[in-house]
């Protein structure tokens, strides 16, 4: 038996299959898993928290192309997911961890107008090069763990020029500019990662004999560096 579709009928079908299609391109960022050729405001919404975390996409136009896939794959590679070029919900998840509300190791909002992000990333570069991308996202971490300890100063820079409080500023590494990696670790501290689980200190134990800092309590070792309470 033949079932005739009238024209209308036809346009009604197609109408409602037009919203749901729409409803699946241009829903909130995490909807969809996000490809090369996708478009749409979510994927403009991927390429601002990308930018924001310091990997080069490019104009944040909507379209899902070479240089946002390249990002993906790195951002994917330094956090330790599985590197495929796709947004799926895993890697959006993480996106939208690291550039939400800045907190610090006890969940309590950092206040910007102490982070001098700049001097940051040049303290991380100065102390951290070399080390793997998570070292360096926590030793900014440890640095902005003491903007909320007592015992230490309340700004970036009164931290990081505190007497004998960091070899960098001794010996003038301090002083070099910061590499790409250093500015990424940097900014994501600031957006709450903090891979040390709330260290306010840190150092090579190859390389330290002092008696205070070795009588710290461990948290984690992470490449080069113990990182301790």
């Amino acid at each position: 038996m033949k079932v005739r579709v009238r024209p209308w009928g036809v346009l009604a079908i197609g109408l409602i299959l037009s919203i749901a299609l729409s409803g699946i391109a241009y829903g909130a960022l995490g909807d969809r898993l996000l490809g090369k050729g996708s478009n749409g405001p979510e994927v403009v919404e991927m390429q601002k928290k990308l930018s924001q975390l310091g990997y080069v996409i490019g104009t944040a136009n909507g379209r899902f192309g070479s240089k946002t896939e390249a990002a993906v794959r790195r951002f994917q590679k330094e956090r330790g997911l599985r590197v495929d070029g796709m947004a799926g919900t895993q890697t959006i998840k993480e996106l939208k961890l690291l550039t939400g509300q800045s907190t610090n190791s006890t969940g309590k909002a950092v206040g910007t107008k102490n982070v001098d992000a700049n001097l940051l990333a040049r303290c991380v570069n100065a102390e951290a090069r070399g080390e793997p991308y998570l070292g360096q996202v926590a030793v900014a971490a440890v640095i902005l763990n003491r903007i909320s300890d007592p015992a230490f100063p309340k700004t970036i820079a009164d931290i990081v020029y505190q007497p004998q409080a960091f070899s960098s500023v001794n010996d003038g590494q301090i002083n070099l500019p910061p590499s790409a990696s250093a500015k990424r670790a940097a900014q994501e501290a600031i957006n709450g990662s903090d891979p040390s689980g709330g260290a306010v200190f840190f150092f090579n134990p190859a390389k330290t004999k002092n008696k205070y800092i070795w009588s710290r309590p461990p948290i984690k070792k992470i490449g080069n560096h113990m990182f301790t309470k």
